[in-house]
């Protein structure tokens, strides 16, 4: 895929000799501000050095509607430069999806960052409705069809598109179930089109060589490039404490970057030059390239970024020591390396204990194995029962009958397309904040989910524990959960499971 496309972002990730660059810019709130007519200030001094092959904008970060993505990218994009837009599900339908990468394919806007994106915040007449309609995963699919022109269904026929998909992925999780879950969706992600790998922002050499050994280890031929992310000292407070999703910024870090704020300039040179550091030790580690943020960066911090990570280069492996900003107990995937202070290619020890019993998944498990698959010995009856009713006057009477059952033990909100099955006995429309059916999304802290921090655990952390209680964690990085068939909204997944019309039910055919 990658070798098929031409423009200097996309051949560069090709070429080993190169170390990508890529720097994020944030459009601002409105089309005409100053604010933006800084960012293009920049981007033209960009576009004018070879050692920046593409600037990636930003789609509502954080959850704050902002200026759409594609225009600052059709401005840039006519100074010569490469544009990677963030493509989020978390404020449109797939038919918007479609609709808007139709338009941008014919504005030449190829290069995407797919993401699941940030809970949205308060706007317009209070918070707007969350939409996530596909997950990450899901975009992935439908962008890779739209690739091939070939969605099925009738709609073949429709020329094909060209993207380049992009993906993001965080091994700075401090719980097993958290990180691992992680891994389990790349496997999703890299089977349904993705195309390289942009990290999360973290400051752990170890947890950065964590990633570019797992992705070696499962052969996973996408480039990766590491986040070198340099916060002020108000966005490393946000970080600090959760408030900027999947951005992490532990409580040593923090504590030197305040130390470090004493100084005249703040802590911007401290700043910097840590970046560099972070940087150079990219380059050892063998990554493709980094993607470099940060706000209020000028074009003179990220030449001082890029040149001092070249003069720091040459001594990548002293400089891991000074990298270590993880939580004490923090999860590794593999064993310390007490030589390098990176990881052996051995797994650390898990924690057996974590998991418990789960007696009411193995209870709703066994149930289900006794009559809701093809070969389940209870299936012929309960066909036979359930395709009875429909139609009939007790029809209504099995729809409520089983939400009310579904509700009470699962939280069932009556979709008619259950995911039960696949996902551990854990809803995703009652107990995902973002309705992931492919997750978790990069957002979750320290096993908590990114919208109800402290008050509702990610739920995949809890499907993770289910699974490794009956030695099935490695199940979830196989399959993929199709999205949601909103015509069957309301209706029973029993009678639609039976009558084939629900994923479920599909693939009993």
């Amino acid at each position: 895929m990658l070798a098929e496309k031409k423009s200097p972002f996309r051949q560069s990730l090709v070429t080993p000799a190169q170390f990508t660059i890529t720097l994020e810019l944030v459009p601002s709130r409105g089309g005409h501000s100053r604010e933006h007519d800084r960012t293009l200030d920049l981007a033209e001094k960009l576009a004018r050095d070879p050692r920046i092959q593409a600037v990636s904008i930003t789609e509502n970060a954080g959850g704050h509607s902002a200026l759409s993505p594609e225009i600052l990218g059709r401005e840039i994009q006519q100074m010569g430069l490469d544009v990677i837009v963030h493509f989020s599900s978390k404020d449109k339908n797939r038919n918007q999806m479609e609709s808007l990468l139709f338009a941008w394919d014919r504005l030449g806007i190829r290069d995407l960052l797919v993401i699941t994106g940030d809970y949205p915040q308060e706007g317009y007449q209070g918070f707007a409705k969350p939409v996530f309609d596909l997950g990450s995963v899901h975009v992935l699919d439908l962008i890779s069809r739209m690739n091939r022109g070939n969605y099925g269904l009738g709609r073949d026929g429709i020329s094909p598109t060209s993207f380049l998909m992009g993906v993001a992925l965080s091994p700075f999780k401090r719980l097993e179930p958290e990180l691992l879950m992680q891994y389990a969706k790349l496997h999703r992600k890299a089977a349904h089109g993705a195309d390289y790998i942009i990290t999360q922002v973290g400051y752990d050499a170890r947890k950065f060589h964590e990633l570019i050994q797992y992705v070696r280890q499962n052969g996973f031929n996408l480039p990766v490039l590491g986040n070198v992310f340099v916060p002020n000292l108000t966005v490393a407070a946000l970080m600090h404490t959760g408030k900027i999703p999947g951005c992490i910024i532990t409580d040593a870090l923090y504590a030197e970057i305040r130390r470090e704020a004493d100084s005249p300039d703040k802590g911007k040179q401290a700043r910097l030059l840590r970046g560099a550091k972070l940087l150079a030790i990219l380059k050892g580690l063998g990554y493709a390239g980094a993607h470099l943020g940060g706000p209020g960066l000028t074009y003179d911090n990220i030449d001082f970024l890029l040149t001092t990570a070249d003069s720091l280069a040459g001594n990548w492996q002293e400089l891991v020591k000074e990298m270590g900003y993880w939580h004490r107990d923090g999860f590794y995937l593999y064993t310390k390396d007490a030589a390098t202070g990176l990881n052996t290619t051995e797994p650390a020890p898990r924690d057996e204990k974590r998991a418990g019993l789960q007696i009411n998944y193995r209870m709703a498990r066994l149930v289900h194995n006794l009559a809701f698959t093809k070969e389940a010995p209870l299936y012929p009856a309960c066909r036979k029962a359930c395709l009875a009713l429909e139609g009939g006057w007790l029809h209504s009477s099995l729809t409520h009958l089983e939400h009310v059952t579904k509700f009470l033990l699962f939280g069932c909100q009556n979709c008619g397309d259950c995911t039960l099955g696949d996902l551990a006995f854990a809803c995703p429309q009652s107990g995902c904040a973002k309705y992931l059916l492919n997750g978790p999304c990069g957002g979750s802290r320290d096993g908590w989910c990114e919208v109800y921090p402290g008050k509702k655990r990610c739920l995949y952390v809890l499907i993770y524990e289910r699974l490794a209680a009956c030695g099935l964690p490695e199940s979830m990085r196989k399959g993929f959960v199709p999205p949601r068939n909103w015509a069957l909204n309301n209706t029973s997944s029993w009678l639609n499971f039976f009558l084939g019309l629900d994923h479920a039910g599909e693939n009993q055919k």
